[in-house]
Parts: structure tokens; sequence; C-alpha cells
């Protein structure tokens, strides 16, 4: 139990923040794993894998991951849609 009127708010303020910020990430790996499923699917895939790197992008700018992070999974997820593409 915090002993600083400060430092309890601060724990407040950081647990709604985590929550936040596991949200965010959670919300990115379903929409990770739901690109991989739509791998018979290359146009839905291209769209979901378009909001995805937004996703990404919009997470990069909140501070919830860092940039090159979001940088090297938007490479990934573009490898992807080009393999996509150049099997159909």
């Amino acid at each position: 139990m915090p002993n600083i009127r400060s430092a309890a708010k601060r724990i407040r303020s950081d647990a709604k923040k985590r929550a936040k910020n596991q949200a965010v990430l959670a919300e990115l790996k379903t929409m990770g794993k739901k690109l991989t499923q739509l791998a018979q699917q290359p146009e839905k895939a291209k769209a979901l894998a378009a909001s995805l790197v937004s996703c990404y992008d919009h997470a990069v700018t909140k501070g919830v991951i860092p940039r090159g992070r979001a940088n090297r999974k938007k490479s990934r997820i573009a490898a992807f849609v080009a393999k996509l593409n150049k099997k159909s």
C-alpha cells in the first residue's frame, strides 16, 4: 500500500494505461491471426492488411509499441500479402 497520495494516484493511472495498452496489443494479435486465416482470399487479406498496418502506426503514435517492432511487423505483413498475390 502506498504511503504517499501521489503514489496511490500513480498506481491507479498506471492500471488504466496498462488496460488500454493490453487491449490494443490483443487487437493487433487478433487481427494478425485473422490475416493468416485469409490465406485463400487475397482480396480480403489485402484489405485487412491495410487496416492492420494502420493499427500498428496508431499504436506507435500512442506509445504502445516501439517503432522498430511496428516496422518489422508491417514488413512481414507486406511480404505475406505479396506472397498471396504471387500465388493467385
